[in-house]
């Protein structure tokens, strides 16, 4: 089975919030496009639309 090619999102941050991501990202030892795939999952969980465990 081929693996999944991640879709890319040009994505545009107020400098203090890429700030504050690059922080967190550096305290978890990831790095920012992690941390924000991270983030953005743990708000899919909190509102009840996490994903499903892929296979």
């Amino acid at each position: 089975m081929a693996a999944r090619e991640p879709k890319k999102v040009l994505l545009r941050l107020d400098p203090a919030v890429h700030e504050a991501i690059a922080k967190w990202a550096a305290d978890d030892l990831r790095s920012v496009n992690a941390q924000i795939e991270y983030a953005l999952r743990l708000a899919l969980d909190q509102v009840g639309r996490g994903l499903k465990h892929r296979e």
